[in-house]
């Protein structure tokens, strides 16, 4: 929650006129329970979104970074709520690709150049048109030095969505 990747995102969203809501898995920082490999995980994504809509009304925008990107793409599958995604740092390389749902709303993923765990080559296999690839010359997974990059390519995409106008 207080990775400077997913700090950045939030700021993002924030400055296009969305209300933002950050939160850790279980397990981390001074949540309680234990790492469970994506499955509790996947739940705790969903209570995220409960309290979501009940702060802030739909629809809702949803996203994650790396391992929160993939818990995302899980819990929002089927969920009439989501309206959009976005998704920075997607692990393709470590996560299966058979276990991760493509997006069925408008997608922006991001990710760096010299990304080891999301290579770009792999990431464009994956999305394979299910949403929109932004890649940052030169950044690797954290987005080192490039994080005005990732807000850009943020509020660039959600400018077009034209599901939130008024909304935010």
């Amino acid at each position: 929650m207080h990775n400077k990747v997913v700090y950045r995102t939030a700021q993002a969203l924030s400055a296009a006129g969305f209300d933002t809501l950050r939160f850790n898995f279980r397990g981390v920082g001074l949540s309680e329970g234990r790492h469970d490999a994506g499955r509790g995980e996947t739940e705790d994504f969903r209570a995220a979104g409960n309290e979501a809509e009940r702060l802030g009304g739909l629809p809702v925008l949803a996203g994650g970074f790396s391992f929160g990107a993939a818990v995302a793409l899980r819990a929002i599958a089927g969920d009439r709520r989501v309206a959009a995604f976005v998704g920075v740092g997607l692990p393709v390389a470590t996560e299966s690709s058979a276990d991760l749902p493509r997006p069925r709303v408008p997608a922006l993923f991001v990710v760096g150049e010299r990304d080891v765990f999301g290579p770009p080559s792999r990431l464009r296999e994956f999305v394979a048109g299910s949403g929109e690839i932004v890649e940052i010359s030169g950044a690797d997974h954290f987005l080192e030095g490039k994080l005005v990059e990732l807000e850009g390519a943020i509020r660039r995409f959600v400018a077009g969505l034209s599901v939130f106008v008024g909304e935010p």
